[in-house]
């Protein structure tokens, strides 16, 4: 399946360990990423914030990009990006007002939108295009056997339902499915489905940082070993800031916290330095341990 790559700010700079472990996994998975350097950022805490009707603009540039070379999917590996994207695409088609100005804008520089791309994130595009969760049992060469992981969807991926149309924004399973196809248990919790604290970080950091200890310490309590995010933002609230955010709960978190790409990587039996581990704050060599992959530092 061949997809418009949309990898988003964070994944490119500060969680390149992102991008690389979608690089590496997406061919194994039957996906053919086509870049497309000229995408720019969704805008999203930005410009949307200050000018809502040229963020959408943008984004509606960003999926013309992949309408003109043919594409019917843009696939995301950022929950906020999904959230922008989707967001534009349903103002796009709903607000004639909108639409008007949008394409006034992509006239002036050679671009039409037409609405006929989808942007979806990797985890939905697994569950919905690519055969289900199940699909991936028989790539499996190294079952996460051991691991008790305690998916983290976040905001994003989810909310608002009646734009995302995934999955039950309070009671969703598709990770977990993914989760269990990979041989690791998954862990249920309640802030599997509630925010990271990434909104605020940079506001109130001991707010934020006190949303992502509670979540954390929510699944540790719940049984969980691990955890994975299908947003950057969340992984940077959930491993950079894990420190800070222990102090805030009063506990030594010490939480492993993977890309979920990362995750269907090391199911695959791709090495864990290839996945980009190494650029964790977080040391995970407790829970590679448990895969029989040891001394690899994070």
């Amino acid at each position: 399946m061949k997809v418009a790559y949309y990898p988003g700010c964070v994944a490119q700079e500060s969680g390149k360990e992102l991008d690389l472990a979608t690089r590496a996994v997406a061919p194994r998975l039957g996906i053919e990423l086509q870049d497309f350097p000229s995408f720019s950022c969704c805008g999203s805490g930005f410009i949307d914030e200050s000018n809502y009707a040229l963020n959408t603009a943008l984004n509606a540039r960003n999926l013309a990009i992949a309408e003109k070379a043919g594409l019917a999917t843009v696939m995301t590996v950022c929950s906020t990006c999904q959230g922008m994207l989707k967001l534009a695409k349903r103002n796009l088609a709903e607000n004639k007002v909108l639409r008007a100005r949008a394409d006034k804008v992509l006239a002036q520089i050679g671009m039409e939108y037409r609405g006929t791309v989808e942007p979806k994130h990797m985890l939905q595009l697994i569950v919905e295009d690519l055969g289900g969760a199940e699909k991936l049992r028989p790539l499996v060469k190294r079952p996460l056997k051991g691991l008790k992981v305690g998916a983290f969807y976040g905001c994003h991926i989810l909310r608002p339902h009646d734009t995302m149309n995934f999955e039950d924004p309070e009671d969703p399973h598709s990770f977990e499915d993914v989760i269990r196809a990979l041989g690791a248990e998954p862990v249920d919790y309640r802030g599997r489905v509630m925010c990271c604290g990434f909104p605020i970080q940079f506001v109130r950091p001991k707010t934020g940082q006190k949303l992502a200890g509670k979540q954390i310490l929510d699944a540790k309590r719940n049984g969980a070993n691990a955890m994975a995010t299908p947003c950057p933002l969340c992984h940077i609230s959930l491993d950079t800031y894990q420190k800070e955010a222990g102090r805030e709960v009063g506990d030594d978190l010490q939480m492993p916290v993977f890309h979920f790409p990362q995750l269907v990587g090391l199911a695959l039996g791709m090495d864990p330095i290839a996945l980009g581990v190494k650029r964790h704050l977080v040391d995970t060599s407790s829970a590679l341990e448990k895969l029989g992959t040891v001394g690899v530092p994070a």
